[in-house]
Parts: structure tokens; sequence; C-alpha cells
């Protein structure tokens, strides 16, 4: 796999700092039916896409059928014709929820004041893993791939 460093020189942005921002990717699961995509919020370190889970979620049960996925990151503004994206493949992986990665992953959407955050976010935090079904949807990407395709404004 090609890493983030190595990607952030040929596409000509810091996909490290890119990815590090809280935007929303969009991830694929293969099914009988065909491709679902969802949006998700994520969580990248160590060179893996990390996203919270279980059983109230088909994304669960679509990447513990069939592992193989697709995630895109992306951003698209049309007042400055900033245009940049990171593609990963691969293969999930479903693994056992950790506190101080989900605090990590929440804080940089929500804010780092838990007080502040709805219920329905905390609670992952608070209550027993084993009790709620969460777990990580890990994904160690096989193919990564970045691109930048911004354009210049005209006035």
């Amino acid at each position: 796999m090609t890493s983030a460093a190595a990607l952030s020189a040929t596409a000509g942005f810091d996909v490290e700092a890119f990815l590090a921002r809280p935007l929303t990717a969009r991830l694929a699961t293969v099914t009988p039916a065909g491709p679902i995509v969802r949006p998700v919020w994520f969580l990248w370190e160590e060179t893996e896409f990390w996203t919270l889970t279980g059983p109230w979620a088909r994304l669960h049960q679509q990447a513990a059928a069939d592992p193989r996925v697709a995630l895109v990151v992306d951003e698209c503004d049309l007042a400055t014709g900033r245009v940049r994206q990171v593609i990963a493949r691969g293969r999930a992986e479903l693994v056992p929820f950790d506190v101080p990665r989900g605090r990590r992953k929440l804080s940089r959407y929500l804010g780092a004041d838990e007080s502040r955050w709805a219920t329905r976010f905390s609670r992952y935090l608070h209550t027993d893993p084993a009790e709620s079904g969460a777990v990580w949807l890990r994904l160690a990407p096989a193919r990564l791939s970045a691109q930048d395709l911004s354009y210049t404004v005209e006035p």
C-alpha cells in the first residue's frame, strides 16, 4: 500500500492533514443486490480508517457477510475551486470497540466538551460494548489513492 506521505507528494496536497479534518466519508459495501453506499464519520489513524458500527446497522451485517469495501473522502468547494479526493479499497475487519479511540473519533466531529454531545453519541463511551454491540469497522486499505482536481475560479 502507498503511504499517505507518498500520496501527498504525487497528489499535490497534504493527505494526512486532509484526512485529519472532520469530513464525511462515503463507504460502499457489497451485497447480493449490488453496492450500498452510506455516509460515515471516520477516524484516520495508523494508516487505517476506523468507523463505528454495531448490530443496529446494516453496515455491520454487510461487512460481516462480505468484507470488501471502498471508501471515499472528498471535498468540492465551488467558491474556491478546491476539489480533492482520497479513495481507499480493501477488506473491512470488525474489531472490538475501545473507548479511547471512540473519544478521539467523536471529539473530532462533536468537539472536546462531551457534556455538549447528544446522548446517543456519549453513550458509546459509557456503555459496555458487549452490551451495546458497538464495534469498529477497520479498513487497512489494500489500495489508497489521492487526487487534487482543483481548478481556478474565474471572476
